[in-house]
């Protein structure tokens, strides 16, 4: 496919890692001035950044991890240390989800908040969505960074927006389809709980005119049998979209590519390495996702570890694109995995083999140590239709589970209405002390 070159997602290897080396120094510079954290990290680690002279120069930086940022956060409440310019200068604060960890406080200069806006404006054209398609952003609106940037890079291109905060889901439901909205963007579960929602209320999503849905902030929109379900529930193409509060929008699965993630390194320089020895793997092997951003010079990230476990497709993209892309999207957190019975399990391989049963409405895995080894154990709640024969369900996810993960799990179900629903980031995953 032949694409315009005028726009940045769209340069050759050769353009875009001279893109990349400009904004780097840049950033360097920007930062080694005035910026209290990276002037101590680098200290310690007797680094001068005037050497950074070239990408792979970069590697002489040191890594940078989560808990070095939550421990500055509690240190220098409440923003933390990460401030290249005075407090003053910063128009826009959000708050990671504190999933894996406590809340941090994150602080945008109006200039590092239009990049985020950029990077949204990027991840839209390479989903096929175009200034006239209507945009439904169905979540809270508060100060966790959601679609906030989704949702103004979406204004400044034009296109019609709404927000959904503030109602429930059959409110929701109408507001889309009195609008004629095309795109909704929301995570994985609550698209799920929308056409739950839908079915009851007797509507039907799949004759809307939605034909998109960007989900992002959870695990699903890369898992093959929870893309499926939603996509036959809304009659609509599912784009699964990665990226975090403190680093930004930096990934998205491509119009041309489905089932893969391409990274916007228009915007961040990604490497792979090995999560124990952090050197890099070689192309094609599962390694550890480390990301520099290269627009929030305000409060920048520099060679840090995501968690999130990656393969680089090493086939050239359909797209014609340059752009790293990843085999699978994010295939698992490393702080995540579990070893059940000496097998590597992950949320989203058990996510792959749940979503495959139309006769679960919701689930919980809790997973804790019962005589020094592994024990899991899977709530499921019956759909209506599923409820009069548990049993069966029960029957047929552990030997799926055997069959697929070579392990025994404990499979129970539960009353219909049971397990919670969700509205941002499902919580289904939970390691018992």
């Amino acid at each position: 496919m032949n694409t315009p070159v005028t726009e940045p997602e769209n340069l050759n290897r050769e353009a875009l890692q001279a893109r990349q080396l400009q904004r780097l120094q840049h950033l360097l510079k920007e930062v080694s001035a005035t910026n209290a954290f990276w002037q101590k990290k680098w200290e310690a680690a007797d680094v001068d950044v005037n050497s950074i002279q070239t990408l792979s120069d970069l590697q002489k930086l040191p890594i940078t991890t989560k808990s070095e940022l939550v421990e500055d956060h509690l240190a220098y409440a409440p923003y933390g240390t990460n401030l290249t310019y005075p407090v003053d200068h910063y128009t826009r604060m959000h708050q990671t989800s504190g999933t894996t960890g406590s809340p941090m406080r994150w602080l945008d200069t109006k200039a590092s908040w239009d990049w985020f806006g950029e990077c949204w404006a990027q991840i839209y054209r390479m989903v096929g969505l175009y200034p006239e398609d209507r945009l439904y952003f169905p979540f809270s609106f508060g100060p966790f960074v959601g679609f906030w940037a989704a949702f103004e890079g979406a204004t400044r291109r034009g296109n019609f927006c709404l927000a959904g905060g503030g109602m429930g889901s059959e409110a929701r439901l109408q507001m889309i389809l009195d609008n004629n909205i095309t795109a909704v963007c929301c995570t994985p579960t609550y698209a799920l709980r929308l056409a739950e929602v839908a079915e009851a209320e007797n509507i039907n999503l799949a004759a809307s005119r939605v034909r998109a849905l960007v989900v992002a902030g959870e695990p699903g929109g890369n898992i093959e049998a929870t893309k499926l379900r939603i996509g036959q529930a809304w009659g609509a193409r599912v784009f699964d979209h990665w990226g975090m509060t403190e680093i930004g929008a930096l990934g998205i699965e491509p119009l041309e590519s489905p089932g893969s993630l391409n990274i916007l390194e228009t915007e961040c320089i990604a490497e792979i390495v090995n999560s124990e020895t952090l050197e890099p793997v070689t192309p094609g092997e599962q390694g550890e996702l480390i990301i520099t951003n290269l627009g929030r010079v305000g409060s920048p990230l520099i060679r840090y570890r995501t968690g999130d476990l990656v393969s680089e497709d090493t086939s050239p993209c359909p797209s014609g694109r340059s752009l790293l892309r990843l085999k699978g999207g994010i295939l698992g957190r490393a702080d995540d995995m579990v070893i059940i019975r000496g097998n590597n399990v992950f949320p989203s391989s058990l996510e792959a083999i749940l979503r495959t049963f139309d006769r679960i409405a919701e689930y919980r895995i809790e997973v804790r140590t019962i005589r020094s080894m592994q024990h899991m154990k899977i709530e499921l709640e019956p759909t209506d239709s599923a409820s009069a024969d548990p049993q069966q369900l029960v029957h047929d996810v552990s030997h799926a589970i055997k069959d697929r993960l070579n392990f025994n799990a404990e499979v129970i179900t539960v009353a219909p209405g049971a397990l919670p629903r969700f509205e941002l980031k499902g919580r289904r995953f939970f390691k018992i002390d």
